[in-house]
Order: structure tokens, then sequence, then C-alpha cells
């Protein structure tokens, strides 16, 4: 099957500092892939790589056209964390939307009655038409979620692109998005996307990739999520539990308190357990 990404033997560094080593990957027409991997591990700058945000300073990354003579680039739609948007800026939550739509508008600075119907739709799709006027600012966590990927659907993208779609909802919403995005994957529409939780890829997700600088392992959810895989890709001590037909996964407790954990003058005002128990 062709490919619809690929990335051969991709670097990248940072004034200097490694952030990827010799990446190769592809992604092909249909899939829904998951990159997993601590912080710094290079996921974002991955999707940067492949949003064409950033050049690889050695490898090649492709883009397969949607024609056969090659005329026409697949459509790609953005999601971005959360964190870095700035709530602040006075826009409603259709002129978010709008803006996914603008490259394909016509002559006029405003959206075409055809766009409005359009948006209204998406809108629709995604639970949140009666936010329509709302400014963004004023909604949850998990509505303003629902408004970056209405404005990444407005564009009707070939690939859809996720930095860390959970990240900072709670966990209901978590779970309508990820099932969310299960369901256009079932329409036919090619995800990426980035996450931290493990067990939220785990349980949604068809294929893994597990990255930390290069590619530690990539495959579907029960092959790649085993201990030795997600030590190495986490550097640390990872506990994967199998329990009617799901897979958890957890950092391996400490064997420490709280105690070893903080500096001396923070432990000063901290009283001792049996000095709770005499002041009762």
């Amino acid at each position: 099957m062709q490919s619809i990404v690929e990335l051969h033997q991709v670097s990248f560094s940072y004034n200097g500092a490694p952030v990827l080593e010799d990446v190769s990957l592809h992604f092909h027409p249909g899939q829904f892939a998951a990159l997993v991997g601590p912080s710094g591990a290079g996921k974002t700058t991955l999707l940067k790589l492949i949003l064409g945000t950033l050049t690889p300073i050695q490898g090649q990354v492709q883009i397969t056209s949607r024609a056969q003579n090659g005329t026409k680039a697949p459509r790609i739609g953005y999601v971005p964390q959360l964190e870095t948007v700035d709530w602040n800026f006075p826009v409603t939550v259709e002129q978010v939307v709008w803006m996914g739509r603008v490259k394909r508008a016509g002559p006029w600075p405003w959206p075409s009655a055809d766009d409005r119907r359009r948006i209204a739709t998406v809108l629709e799709q995604l639970e949140i038409a009666d936010l329509a006027r709302q400014h963004i600012r004023n909604l949850s966590g998990g509505q303003q979620q629902r408004v970056f990927l209405a404005r990444a659907l407005i564009a009707e993208p070939d690939l859809l692109v996720l930095d860390e779609p959970t990240t900072g909802v709670d966990m209901r919403t978590a779970e309508n998005v990820l099932h969310l995005l299960g369901e256009l994957n079932r329409q036919g529409m090619t995800i990426l996307m980035t996450t931290h939780d493990l067990n939220a890829a785990a349980a949604h997700v068809p294929w893994v990739v597990c990255l930390n600088r290069h590619v530690i392992a990539q495959g579907p959810p029960e092959e790649i999520f085993t201990e030795p895989i997600l030590n190495a890709t986490y550097e640390g001590d990872m506990l994967v539990i199998h329990q009617d037909g799901m897979i958890f996964v957890q950092q391996r407790p400490h064997g420490h308190g709280y105690r070893d954990l903080l500096p001396e003058p923070v432990l000063g005002g901290i009283p001792r357990h049996d000095e709770i128990s005499r002041s009762k």
C-alpha cells in the first residue's frame, strides 16, 4: 500500500542538541497511529517536520500526492496542544473554525453561505453548535479541544495531525475525543497523534510508535506495550498489566516516602506522624 507520509533517516536538532536521530517511518492512508514517549523525545518535532514548519538537517520527509500525476498534495489538518493557544485572542468559535477554511475561500475575506453551512455542519457533528457565537476563552477545555478539531475538519483533510489532544481535559472528555477520532478513522480519515496517555493509546489506537530521539519500536499496542520496550522508551521501570483483554501501563512505584523527596527546609515545617497523633 502506498504511504501518505514517509520519513527516511530523518534527523533534527535545536542549536546543535539532537532531538531526532535517523528516524524512518511511514504512515499509510486510513491508518490511526499514536506517537508515545517521554517529554523531550521529539514527538512534537516529528509532527512539525510532517507539517513542513521544520526542515530536517538530514534525511527526507515525503508527503504523497493524491493525484497520479503528483500535482495534488494531500490536505493536512492540524490540532495543536491547548497550552500553546492564546485564549485571549478576540475571536468566537465560528471565527476560529472559519480560519481552517480560509485557504479554500473565494476573493472575499468573510465566509460565503456555503462556508457557513459547512461550519454549522461540523459544529453540529462535534456537538458544539450552540457555542458558535461564544468567545473561545469562555469555553471549557473539552469544548476548546472540539473547536480546534472543528477548525481542522472544516478543511476536509486527508491527514489529521493532533498534538496531545487529550491533555488538559478530564477523563470523560478525553474518552469522548478518542471515540470521535476512532469514528473519523472508520470513515476513512488518516490520523496521527501524540499522547502521554499510554492507557488511552492502548485502548483506542491500533498502531503505536514508541519514540525517544529514535524509533524504539512500532506495532499494535498488544505487541508494543511490553515492559522491555517501554523501559527502553521511557528509560525507567514500567509496569504492564493485562486484565480482561485490556492493557494497563504504570510506572512502577518507588520505595520511598515524601521525606526522601522534599528538601530539609521544607521538611522542617511538616509535623511528624507522632506529633500529629499527640495533637488529636
